[in-house]
């Protein structure tokens, strides 16, 4: 037998949590076809041999939360993902460019769109993309399908249409569906509504992924509202990006954890996943109550007088506390970032209260001014969790690594982001596991790697195994380590020496090849 590539002398993780062991493994195209004892594959049948001792050999990590729906339009290359040993990306949370049903929306703006689901991910393998690619629908695209922007009840015809394109997209390759419930328009979804497409996807073998209508005051409801979607529905569920918000949450955090736990036990297929930083990112716009943007009228709902008032009381009113991404200190641990506006990059690395002692208001006209200012949901970070919680939800067994993120390039970057674009996996092996041991290696890597490919039913991805597609990772474990932070985000990520996407290296001793070799990831593929 003959290889192109011949990896040797390296510590093994074949991603399914047991212990390491020394092989030979060999590659031949796009697979991997011999993992042998160590000097049992005849050095002389392989074209290039790859010698790495004291250095790890493990599968390639699957993202199963990314955002570089946009960024992979313009640049496939992905150098903040690759360089942290991202070798697949699973997209899809809230939208997607197919099914388009209706009103061009902000999220559309700079994409063409697609009729069927299929055509957006094989257009990425046609242009050129580092990783592999697939996607869920967004719950949010299915919803907008059938009912726009409007909050009211879905009708049956309305339901019908939802089913029908749900099943559209499993039958296209669609992973499952993933809702953003804290976003207009998934927010305005009813639990029969989410009970009934998830049955759709039930039925074709996919999962049901949601962001939870609460990560803080309401995180246990939530988690029992989940549950109970999969008891009805029949269809696992994931639930993405796991975290108690909001100080006055964090001691709901353990009783989560039990309680996802005694589930499990009980027989429901619910799982979740976690990034591993103490701040969340998501729009600013998130402060508005979500009433405003009825009819996608959002920036003209904020700049009419009248409504504006409503807007402003509602947000500063006692109750308004409850919301996931408010705080008792109203503001003080928000940190706007993705200003576009040269007259508001003044503001950039200043929480919102610092902010708005500048512009002589409150927080929230604050929030309001900056928002029509900018014309656009303002990408900003909020420090709201805790590392103690962080500690605890990555030894769950079920949990696994995500990144909540799309893929980058540092040099043409011209606004901060959240870090964990930049850092998620290495800083899971280089604090977690390497310096902390919260984790061991082993069991680090299979929850960035089988784990994800088991849940999402990929075959031949995901272990080092014979005729599994070669998407491997080499890593020094004393040099590993994310270098992106809050206020130097874009940082790439040190100690990931070789990534290979099927068989094609994508970053070569620790810088990145600009290599293309990634595929469409469809269900069933």
């Amino acid at each position: 037998m003959r290889a192109d590539l011949l990896i040797t002398d390296a510590r093994v993780m074949d991603g399914t949590g047991n212990p390491f062991f020394y092989a030979d493994v060999a590659v031949t195209g796009e697979r991997i076809v011999a993992v042998t004892a160590p000097g049992h594959f005849p050095r002389e049948n392989a074209t290039q041999v790859l010698c790495a001792p004291g250095k790890v050999l493990c599968p390639g990590f699957i993202d199963i939360q990314s955002h570089s729906l946009h960024p992979y339009l313009t640049d496939g290359r992905g150098l903040s993902k690759v360089t942290q040993g991202v070798t697949t990306e699973i997209l899809g949370e809230l939208w997607t460019p197919a099914p388009f049903g209706g009103r061009r929306t902000e999220r559309q703006s700079d994409t063409q769109t697609w009729r069927y689901f299929s055509d957006w991910l094989k257009h990425y393998e046609t242009r050129g993309v580092s990783v592999n690619v697939g996607s869920f629908v967004g719950g949010g695209s299915v919803r907008e399908w059938a009912c726009g922007w409007d909050a009211a009840v879905p009708t049956e015809d309305q339901l019908e249409q939802m089913r029908r394109v749900t099943a559209e997209a499993m039958e296209e390759g669609a992973f499952g569906i993933a809702p953003a419930l804290i976003y207009p328009p998934d927010s305005y979804s009813t639990d029969h509504q989410l009970t009934e497409c998830a049955k759709v996807v039930g039925r074709y073998g996919g999962l049901y992924i949601v962001h939870l209508r609460s990560e803080g005051d309401g995180l246990l409801e939530s988690i029992e509202a989940t549950a109970q979607l999969s008891d009805l529905s029949g269809c696992p569920v994931e639930i993405y990006h796991l975290k108690a918000s909001g100080e006055r949450n964090w001691d709901k955090m353990p009783r989560a954890l039990s309680r996802i736990t005694e589930l499990r036990e009980q027989g429901i297929d619910i799982t979740a996943d976690m990034y591993p930083y103490v701040a969340s990112g998501t729009g600013l716009s998130v402060l508005i109550p979500n009433w405003a943007y009825e009819g996608g009228r959002l920036y003209e709902n904020l700049a009419d007088p009248a409504t504006r008032r409503r807007i402003h009381a509602e947000m500063i009113a006692p109750q308004a506390a409850t919301g996931d991404f408010a705080s008792n200190d109203r503001g003080g641990h928000v940190m706007p970032l993705g200003f576009l506006q040269d007259e508001n990059r003044r503001f950039i690395g200043l929480r919102l209260t610092q902010i708005a002692e500048q512009l002589g208001c409150d927080w929230a006209n604050a929030t309001i001014d900056l928002l029509l200012s900018e014309n656009q949901r303002i990408g900003t970070v909020f420090f709201s969790m805790c590392e103690e919680n962080l500690r605890l939800q990555l030894q769950q067994p079920w949990v696994k690594i995500s990144t909540d993120a799309g893929g980058l390039d540092p040099s043409t970057q011209t606004t901060p982001v959240h870090p964990r674009a930049y850092g998620t996996y290495t800083r899971v092996l280089g604090k977690y596991v390497r310096d902390e041991r919260i984790l061991t290696w082993e069991d680090a890597i299979r929850k960035m790697t089988s784990a994800v490919a088991e849940r999402l039913r990929l075959r031949d991805r995901g272990q080092i195994r014979e005729n599994f597609f070669a998407d491997l990772v080499i890593f020094d474990p004393a040099t590993v380590s994310d270098r992106a932070t809050f206020t130097d985000p874009h940082q790439l990520s040190v100690g990931i020496e070789w990534v290979f996407v099927n068989g094609k290296a994508v970053v070569q001793n620790g810088v990145p090849t600009n290599g293309l070799p990634g595929k469409a990831l469809l269900r069933g593929s």
